[in-house]
């Protein structure tokens, strides 16, 4: 059991703040408060649409496979790595959820850029498994050459055969809204598209709904790229991953119906 510190003389000023005012400040309480009743308006929000609960359920698809593969017990430390990154994908799938759930959408669609670095990267590793050791021992300099983030996207861009630079363009666009100080950056500060940006947290359907959407799109893009490192007789795994195919096909049908097979 841990046990508190008794505070010396030195923090007497300390000890009678947080005596007389609580562990917390009473500004950061109530900034707590205000987070959590715009949590209420984005239920509220999500209650209302069919689109949003669909892209919910499949990103819980998607968390529900990153966190099934993590219990495969192995001794392959290249797998390893890619089971580390699917539960990085869980967590930061985790935090963006509650920080748009509570009005910090641009802080939220942040680390959707995480996410999207991190499912290209899985995506080339599912590609040549070799390519993980590689990865593990490269240093610094070595792993920029060939790892760095423009690095992957240019290899799966080749291998792909694609010459739009898509995945740049969805990079950038986080970067820019999102990941980096810039002129636009503040448009995901605005509640009102042609307002003024404001402080704090806020819930506006708009905003919401762009992130959860663009999360939605990313999760199936993380699902199917865990799911290509399941080992395929691993009957633990088969539940979560027959429930996201169901959820990519009903996912599919809703927002990209002439797509299907």
């Amino acid at each position: 059991m841990y046990e508190t510190a008794t505070p010396s003389c030195g923090n007497k000023r300390l000890r009678s703040m947080t005596t007389s005012r609580g562990a917390v400040p009473a500004n950061l309480e109530n900034l707590h408060r205000g987070e959590e009743q715009l949590r209420d308006k984005a239920l509220a929000i999500i209650a209302s649409d069919v689109r949003l609960q669909l892209h919910l359920a499949f990103i819980e698809a998607a968390m529900d496979l990153a966190d099934i593969f993590r219990q495969f017990d192995t001794e392959d430390e290249d797998l390893k790595v890619a089971q580390v990154l699917g539960m990085r994908t869980f967590n930061a799938f985790g935090a963006s959820l509650k920080l748009t759930f509570t009005g910090y959408h641009q802080i939220s669609a942040l680390i959707l850029r995480d996410v999207l670095e991190t499912v290209f990267l899985l995506d080339l590793f599912a590609s040549d498994r070799s390519l993980i050791e590689r990865w593990r021992f490269a240093d610094k300099k070595a792993r920029m050459k060939q790892f760095s983030p423009v690095k992957v996207r240019e290899a799966l861009d080749d291998r792909d055969g694609f010459a739009s630079k898509r995945r740049a363009e969805m990079y950038e666009m986080f970067s820019e809204l999102a990941g980096h100080p810039t002129m636009k950056s503040d448009l995901m500060m605005r509640p009102q598209k042609h307002g003024d940006a404001v402080i704090g947290p806020f819930m506006e359907v708009a905003a919401f709904d762009a992130v959860v959407s663009e999360m939605g799109r990313l999760a199936i893009q993380v699902g199917e790229q865990i799911n290509a490192f399941f080992p395929a007789e691993w009957s633990p795994g088969i539940p979560s991953r027959l429930a996201f195919a169901q959820r990519k096909r009903d996912w599919l049908a809703t927002f990209y119906p002439t797509a299907r097979k």
